[in-house]
């Protein structure tokens, strides 16, 4: 790394290579935690299911992932052999998201877009990407909102019950039985929906790298935690806040809508890394890490996204993003690459981080220990596949911390339609 780069992120308690294994120690630390009853930063969330032994042949279910930006809806058909197709697929934008909604306008909402599948079917997967207690009849009791979903309201409501009942209101005739599921869990049960041909699988974990970031996988039974049998634990990683917090972090946290909140996913998921990015930037150039041009161009920026940012790492030279644009104006070639380098690092943390939630997760499972059963991670999320160099950095942490130094295996796996999928499978459970 250029010398003046990393004196700048050394002053500003920015690690550039953050060690992942005390990443991973503390994560572990912070699980046993949770599922013990202790103070914890994850809320390690018992779910009371594990995937099905049998395919869901001949059934049919109304799929909601509610989460981040978007609000999907469709119907899930399964045939006889138990191979899905999707219909009525629609998308609009997630409640709350422009405006404070109160409880009634936001349940409201979720039955106006899901008119087009009224009575369609009993059962109904909802995929609700938001910290929630799973219920052991399927529900699930808002814990809190990320994501800067504004909705104070429905914080403590039972999701299911509470939409049940908006659904009543706008004509549904039919008595729906809704299940309630991460995003994550959704990951997880598509994971292990028939893996391919000839392989097998010891355990399943679902990881999501998109607008938010979260964990899940299955706890064996452990006599370590009273009364806790085999399930799905949702880890809500994203909340962990046992990180080293830079300048950078600290400054952008002030100014989001809940600060001291949802650290580990300020510091890398989709959501937060441009405004990230541009709090590195800024600071930057205010301190002159640049040519003085470049500087003063550089501050002229009111904003970045995680769009902008990652099109600067993807083609630094290329116009068409706004970094790119500026530099090609006034940039040196050491001007291209600090910056460069700089993104990189915000980019590299996020891999790092990724690596270790997922590492623990499989050292949590107590799964992986024969090659030729791996564990199956179905990672989801644009952040996850797109972000320059996320998915190849991730692996590459994972066969070194997990393969070479505790042989354990893995391997990641993406799926089409995973989370509709895993939904539409969750909705079946527990009928």
């Amino acid at each position: 790394m250029n010398q003046a780069v990393a004196a700048f992120l050394g002053r500003h308690n920015f690690p550039v290579h953050q060690d992942i294994n005390s990443v991973v120690d503390a994560l572990l630390y912070d699980m046993d935690a949770g599922l013990s009853g202790r103070p914890a930063g994850q809320d390690m969330i018992r779910t009371f299911c594990n995937p099905p032994e049998k395919n869901a042949a001949g059934e049919s279910v109304i799929v909601i992932d509610a989460g981040g930006t978007n609000f999907r809806s469709c119907l899930v058909t399964f045939d006889s052999l138990g191979k899905p197709s999707i219909e009525f697929m629609e998308k609009t934008k997630m409640p709350g998201i422009e405006r404070e909604l109160s409880r009634t306008e936001f349940f409201n909402q979720f039955a106006e877009n899901l008119e087009h599948l009224k009575d369609k079917s009993e059962n109904i997967g909802f995929c609700f990407s938001y910290p929630m207690t799973i219920t052991e009849d399927g529900d699930g009791v808002l814990i809190g909102f990320s994501k800067e979903i504004k909705a104070p309201e429905v914080v403590g409501c039972h999701i299911g019950a509470e939409l049940s009942q908006a659904l009543a209101r706008h004509g549904w005739t039919k008595k729906v039985h809704i299940s309630l599921l991460n995003d994550t869990v959704a990951a997880l049960l598509a994971g292990a929906a028939g893996p391919a041909a000839g392989m097998r699988y010891s355990s399943y974990v679902g990881f999501i790298l998109g607008t938010g970031m979260n964990g899940a996988y299955i706890q064996p039974e452990d006599p370590a935690y009273n009364e806790l049998k085999k399930q799905i634990i949702v880890c809500e990683s994203g909340k962990f806040k046992d990180v080293v917090c830079s300048d950078f972090d600290v400054s952008y946290d002030k100014k989001s809508v809940k600060p001291g909140t949802s650290i580990m996913e300020k510091h890398c998921s989709g959501a937060y890394l441009g405004p990230l990015s541009y709090e590195v930037v800024r600071t930057a150039a205010s301190e002159g890490l640049f040519s003085s041009a470049f500087c003063a161009s550089l501050l002229e920026l009111t904003a970045l996204t995680q769009i902008e940012m990652d099109s600067f790492l993807h083609s630094p030279y290329s116009t068409a993003s706004v970094l790119g644009a500026k530099a090609a104006e006034c940039a040196t070639p050491e001007d291209y690459e600090r910056l460069f380098e700089l993104l990189d690092a915000v980019v590299e943390r996020t891999a790092r981080m990724a690596a270790a939630i997922l590492a623990s997760c499989v050292i949590k499972s107590g799964a992986g220990t024969s090659a030729c059963a791996p564990v199956c991670l179905l990672c989801d999320g644009t952040s996850f596949y797109k972000t320059y160099k996320v998915r190849s950095r991730v692996e590459g942490y994972l066969e070194d911390v997990l393969v070479k130094q505790r042989n354990l295996y893995f391997e990641i796996v993406e799926k089409d339609n995973d989370i509709t999928l895993g939904a539409a499978i969750g909705g079946l459970i527990g009928r």
